[in-house]
């Protein structure tokens, strides 16, 4: 993640889970500006989802999803992502396409003509 930052802080996690949240069924995302020209990002699998190597392939698998399409975000943005028990067991693809459509639904992907 060459444009981003983890987000650890637990004040910020709670002042994102505070406003507005997109989801479907694989996945929660809470988008909020910050004052910064990177995005700063944040994982959450609770542990309802399953044991440690479950909970941690989960959190591998949405860092690596925006890792892939970190150029399509725009810059500036504090992003959480939120698994659902539905995204343990969930192809990649599909995983990944309820990741951008989250994204896009939160005005937070660049548009298609402007690959800055």
């Amino acid at each position: 993640m060459k444009y981003s930052t983890s987000l650890k802080l637990n004040h910020i996690f709670r002042r994102l889970y505070h406003s507005n949240g997109l989801a479907d069924s694989y996945l929660v995302l809470y988008a909020r500006k910050n004052r910064s020209e990177t995005n700063r990002v944040g994982i959450t699998v609770g542990k309802k989802l399953g044991h440690a190597v479950v909970r941690n392939r989960t959190r591998r698998r949405l860092r690596e999803i925006y890792r892939l399409n970190e150029h399509r975000f725009q810059p500036g943005w504090d992003i959480v992502v939120v698994a659902r028990t539905r995204a343990v067991e969930a192809p990649f693809q599909k995983l990944t396409a309820s990741y951008l459509s989250l994204a896009a639904k939160a005005g937070i992907l660049r548009e298609e003509g402007n690959p800055q």
